[in-house]
């Protein structure tokens, strides 16, 4: 715990830099904010010095929920020292949503704060992207703690499929491609006309698949700029891509990627989600009927295409951003978009949701009890990769996606029990657990959880843990036998 808010005053600093170099008053605020953080790490690191060398499974997850919910409340700092968001209420519920990787936001004028909070915003969906925790795991074994546990509770998807025996070697190697990707973007977005600090803004938001943006308009402010949205589309479906295969991209190990079943099925969703909406779009809507939406520029077939697949990629990644508000487009497609919410991207990578590979396995398993029912005493394992999965792993799965459709309906129920609309609380509950950003009704592409009652806030950031940490971290924890003496 000490040693992660040490790593978040550090990255506050950098937040100073930017306040610094653009001269803004509230550089002494930040400061004393990441000095905060890194002095409280410091004592608490001093204090529990005398560790217990090894972590267990137990261990791991109380780490990695508490972990969380305390980075979040280090993180509200920078907000509330510089008066930026002065509500606590507020500025936890922008922090978690930060750490989450949601992009949902109470800012209602976000061009009126300072550089230094724009980019601790970004940053924070940067740190939470990869997880604060696999970016410890490479510097805990200086202290003599294995991470392997923290691994297993942290690592996006069911699996963690490693890249090298050991796990600190993992964690380095994904965080190397992390920072590649991140630099490479932010270039590209600078050479296609971002300022500098909107496209590192950016390009922070999209490795994590955030969606915070620097501007009101999210993405929709660049609309007559094709190419930057081109860009920020090739990179978010990179982020929603295992970063295992980008891994293997690398190593020009091509066929691995080509013969992985959830690429090839992210792939299709992609591919075929978009022709739909792109059709839909350009015979029955009126893109520029959006409020945030500029005039075309490469003419009505191409603007189609690209909000369309410009959606699809930030809504099934779960990224958020939005270059134009759909709901206004038809009603299908308002119900199209938020039936996506429940797709997620792949398995080790920085999106949320259900994840591709769960789909696919359920589908698989699905299509397997029609042969058991025809032939019951035959063994017909399902198979993912040419593999059989062990049994406990489709149960997993199966167990994993009712608890997600539970913890949907409740927080739907939950936010209609705290006067909250229908639609509102629907695409409200969707978007949270989802880690996506915008929702439907008054949540809409173009709205945020300002108006909130303070108790839906505090349900939202809930939501936004566990949906994060893939449920079974966080509400383990919440089982009696879990506290049981061993």
């Amino acid at each position: 715990m000490g040693l992660l808010f040490m790593v978040n005053g550090v990255f506050m600093m950098l937040a100073a830099v930017f306040s610094w170099f653009y001269d803004e008053d509230v550089l002494g605020q930040i400061i004393l904010a990441g000095t905060v953080a890194i002095g409280s790490g410091g004592i608490i690191m001093f204090l529990t010095r005398n560790h217990r060398k090894e972590i267990q499974k137990r261990e791991g997850y109380i780490i990695v929920t508490f972990g969380w919910v305390f980075m979040a409340l280090i993180g509200t700092l920078p907000y509330i020292f510089t008066g930026a968001i002065p509500n606590f209420t507020n500025a936890f519920f922008e922090t978690m949503s930060g750490y989450s990787t949601t992009g949902a936001t109470i800012l209602t004028d976000i061009e009126s704060l300072p550089n230094g909070i724009l980019f601790w915003r970004s940053i924070t969906h940067w740190i939470g992207g990869m997880g604060i925790i696999v970016l410890a795991i490479a510097i805990l074994p200086l202290l003599g703690i294995g991470g392997m546990q923290l691994f297993a509770a942290e690592a996006p998807g069911p699996s963690g499929d490693k890249l090298h025996p050991r796990i600190t070697d993992t964690a380095k190697r994904l965080w190397l491609i992390y920072v590649g990707y991140t630099l490479a973007e932010t270039i590209l977005l600078k050479m296609a006309g971002m300022s500098f600090f909107d496209a590192i803004n950016h390009s922070l938001s999209t490795l994590g698949t955030g969606g915070f943006s620097t501007k009101n308009a999210s993405v929709a402010y660049w609309n007559d700029k094709p190419m930057i949205q081109y860009i920020l589309i090739l990179f978010m479906f990179l982020a929603g891509t295992n970063f295992v295969l980008s891994y293997f991209a690398f190593k020009r190990k091509f066929q691995k990627i080509f013969k992985d079943e959830e690429f090839k099925m992210y792939g299709l969703f992609v591919v075929g989600l978009t022709t739909i909406a792109a059709l839909l779009i350009y015979f029955e809507a009126d893109v520029s009927a959006s409020s945030i939406a500029h005039p075309m520029v490469w003419g009505p077939a191409e603007s189609a295409f690209r909000h369309a697949l410009f959606q699809v990629v930030s809504l099934i990644t779960t990224t958020g951003f939005i270059s134009a508000d759909y709901t206004m487009w038809t009603p299908f497609l308002t119900i199209f978009f938020f039936g996506m919410m429940f797709l997620g991207g792949s398995a080790g990578s920085t999106s949320g949701g259900i994840k591709v590979m769960r789909h696919l396995i359920m589908i698989k398993n699905g299509v397997l009890e029609f042969k058991r029912t025809l032939h019951p005493h035959a063994i017909l394992p399902v198979r993912y990769n040419t593999k059989a999965v062990p049994q406990p792993i489709v149960f997993n799965i199966l167990g994993f996606f009712i608890l997600y459709m539970l913890s949907f309906i409740i927080g739907t129920l939950v936010f209609s029990w705290l006067g909250l609309d229908f639609k509102t609380a629907l695409g409200g509950a969707a978007s949270t657990l989802g880690n996506i950003g915008p929702g439907l009704g008054n949540l809409g592409p173009v709205d945020t959880y300002a108006n909130l009652p303070s108790a839906a806030k505090w349900w939202s950031s809930f939501l936004m843990l566990i949906g994060r940490l893939e449920l079974f971290t966080v509400l383990i924890l919440l089982t009696p036998f879990f506290w049981r003496n061993r």
